[in-house]
C-alpha cells in the first residue's frame, strides 16, 4: 500500500499513540510543534521530520509564518493529510488545509468545533438545548440579556480550551467591570446563563459520518470548579445500558450530525440541569479529550481513541474499510490532582482495581477499572480523601489547560 504523508500540528505535548500507530500503518509523519517542546518525549522512532514554531504566547503561533513555512515544505513533499492533535491547533490545521487545498475540515466547519459562540448558535438553530447566551459585541444586547436572564452568568472566551479564562459573575456592575477590562479583546468572549448541574463528557469516533464508538462519563467535580478553585479532578464512566448513557449517546449524535462532522475523534460536554433535569449542550471539539481521558476510556472499553483515530485517517487516505473493535464493558474511574512533591508515593493507593499510575510530574494520577461501578466510586472517594488530607497543592490557574 502506498505510503501517505501526514503532517501533525501540535502546540502541546500529546498524540504519541496517534503518531506511533500512523507509522506502524506504513505512513510518513511530519511533526510541526512549538519550539519549547523540543525536549519532550515525542515518538521519535515514528517521526520522519520535525519543524518548530516559536510561540508568541502560550499556544499562539504567527499564522503567516506557519503558511510561509508550509509553502516551502510543500515544494518538495506531497502532503496527504493535516491533523490537529490539540484543541488549540484545530484552526491552524483548518487554515493550512484551506490554503493548500488539502482534504479535511475547513475553516467554516472548524468554527463549530472551536468557537463557542458559533457552536452555541448552531446547536440552538438545530433544536438542541443550550444555556441562554449572547454575544457581547453590542451594549444594548448585553443589557437586554441580563435583564431577562437571572444571574449568575458566565463570561467565557470563545476559543479557549477547557475551563481556562472563564469568569462567574453575579451582578450587573461586576459584569460591566469585566467587559471594560477586556478592552480590545471583548469581541473574543460570550456571556451565558450559569446552570448548576452535573457535567458529563462524551468521547466518540466517527467514520464517514457514522459514529462507530461512544464512551460517556460523568465528571465528579466540574472542570470549571477544578480550574478555578483547585482540587481533585475526577471522572467516571457510565454503564452502556444506563438511561444516562442512552440520552447522551442520542444528543451527542445530534450535535455531531448538525455540526457536519465527517470523520475523526470528538470530545463533547453536556450538563444536566439541577433545576429542570434537562440535558444542555456545553461545547464540543474535534479532537481527543485531554486530562488523560483517553486512559479512562481505554480502561473501560479497551479502545485506544488515539490509535483508532489514526486507523480512521489511514483508512480514509487509502480508501480502505474501517471497523472498530467491539468495546469491553468495564466501569472505569480517573483521578488527577496537583501535589507538592514531584513524584508521589503510590504505595498507599495500591489495589486490585488500579489499571495504571500516570507518570505526571507534581501530580497524582490514577486510573481504576472494575465490573462494579460502586467499587470504582469507592476507590475514587478513598483516593480523593487521601490526596486532600496530605498531598494536594493548590495554585491559581495559569498557562495552558490540559483538558
Amino acid at each position: 500500500m502506498e505510503e501517505k504523508t501526514i503532517v501533525c500540528i501540535s502546540c502541546y505535548y500529546k498524540g504519541y499513540d496517534f503518531m506511533d500507530e500512523m507509522k506502524r500503518l506504513g505512513n510518513k509523519i511530519i511533526l510541526v510543534t512549538s519550539e519549547n517542546l523540543k525536549e519532550k518525549n515525542w515518538p521519535w522512532h515514528a517521526i520522519d521530520e520535525v519543524f518548530y514554531m516559536p510561540e508568541l504566547k502560550p499556544s499562539v503561533w504567527n499564522l503567516e509564518h506557519l503558511i510561509q513555512g508550509f509553502s516551502h515544505l510543500m515544494q518538495t513533499r506531497k502532503v496527504d493529510a493535516v491533523v490537529a492533535l490539540d484543541d488549540y491547533d484545530v484552526e491552524k490545521a483548518a487554515l493550512v488545509r484551506e490554503t493548500f487545498r488539502i482534504p479535511g475540515m475547513g475553516q467554516t466547519t472548524h468554527r463549530y468545533f472551536r468557537d463557542k459562540l458559533a457552536m452555541r448558535q448552531k446547536a440552538k438553530d438545530s433544536g438542541i438545548n443550550v444555556p441562554e447566551f449572547t454575544a457581547v459585541f453590542n451594549n444594548d444586547e448585553v443589557n437586554q440579556f441580563i435583564e431577562k436572564t437571572p444571574a449568575p452568568w458566565v463570561l467565557k472566551p470563545r476559543s479557549e480550551a477547557s475551563a481556562s479564562g472563564i469568569k462567574k459573575i453575579t451582578t450587573k456592575e461586576q459584569l460591566w467591570e469585566a467587559l471594560d477590562a477586556l478592552g480590545e479583546e471583548r469581541h473574543l468572549f460570550l456571556l451565558e446563563s450559569f446552570k448548576p448541574g452535573d457535567v458529563y463528557h462524551v468521547d466518540s469516533l466517527t467514520f464517514n459520518k457514522e459514529i462507530v464508538f461512544t464512551s460517556a462519563s460523568k465528571y465528579l467535580a466540574p472542570p470549571m470548579q477544578v480550574s478555578h478553585e483547585g482540587g481533585v479532578f475526577r471522572s467516571k464512566t457510565l454503564g452502556r445500558y444506563s438511561d444516562e448513557f442512552k440520552s447522551l449517546e442520542h444528543i451527542n449524535a445530534k450535535v455531531l450530525s448538525s455540526f457536519g462532522l465527517l470523520n475523526g475523534a470528538t470530545h463533547t460536554e453536556f450538563i444536566r440541569s439541577k433545576d429542570d433535569g434537562k440535558w444542555y449542550f456545553l461545547e464540543t471539539s474535534s479532537r481527543v479529550g485531554g486530562a488523560h481521558i483517553p486512559d479512562l476510556v481505554e480502561a473501560s472499553s479497551s479502545i485506544n481513541i488515539w490509535r483508532e483515530w489514526s486507523r480512521i485517517e489511514d483508512a480514509l487516505l487509502k480508501g480502505k474499510p474501517y471497523e472498530v473493535s467491539k468495546p469491553t464493558g468495564y466501569y472505569s474511574g480517573l483521578i488527577v490532582a496537583l501535589i507538592k512533591d514531584k513524584e508521589p508515593d503510590y504505595n498507599e493507593f495500591e489495589c486490585d482495581e488500579v489499571v495504571k499510575f500516570l507518570p505526571i510530574d507534581y501530580h497524582v494520577g490514577i486510573v481504576y477499572k472494575s465490573n462494579d461501578s460502586a467499587i470504582v466510586q469507592e476507590r475514587l472517594d478513598y483516593a480523593a480523601e487521601k490526596i486532600q488530607a496530605g498531598l494536594l497543592n493548590i495554585l491559581p490557574p495559569k498557562g495552558k489547560p490540559t483538558s
